[in-house]
């Protein structure tokens, strides 16, 4: 099994909301810095936001920006990405992952542990 699990994914229409959630499976990360990524069809893995191990750092891709929120509930180890105004080029494969190191990045070689994604489709 992945090291993460996501959910959340699914339909949903131009304007609408989501969140999905990324647990941990047999590990916690509660050192690691976490991301959210999403590839569409014929196009690379891109990155989407970013939080540090403490919560307290966030960065995001610039599609995204004052749309999407990533935060992480340290109690219980889960990974959140809450989704506002999703368009239609948002249609992609959501990925969550672990990084190797404590510091938020947007560079995906910087992260080890990757789930096996949920897809998302906005319709117009």
């Amino acid at each position: 099994q992945a090291p993460l699990v996501e959910s959340g994914g699914g339909l949903v229409q131009a304007g609408g909301s989501l969140t999905l959630s990324c647990a941990p499976s047999g590990y916690t990360f509660s050192y690691n810095a976490m991301g959210w990524f999403r590839q569409g069809p014929g196009t690379v893995r891109e990155f989407v936001a970013a939080v540090s191990w403490s919560g307290a750092v966030t960065y995001y891709g610039d599609s995204v920006k004052g749309r999407f929120t990533i935060s992480r509930d340290k109690a219980n180890y889960t990974l959140y990405l809450q989704m506002n105004n999703l368009k239609p080029e948002d249609t992609a494969v959501y990925y969550c992952a672990a990084s190797r190191d404590l510091a938020a990045s947007s560079a995906l070689a910087d992260y080890k542990y990757w789930g096996q994604g949920t897809q998302i489709t906005v319709s117009s």
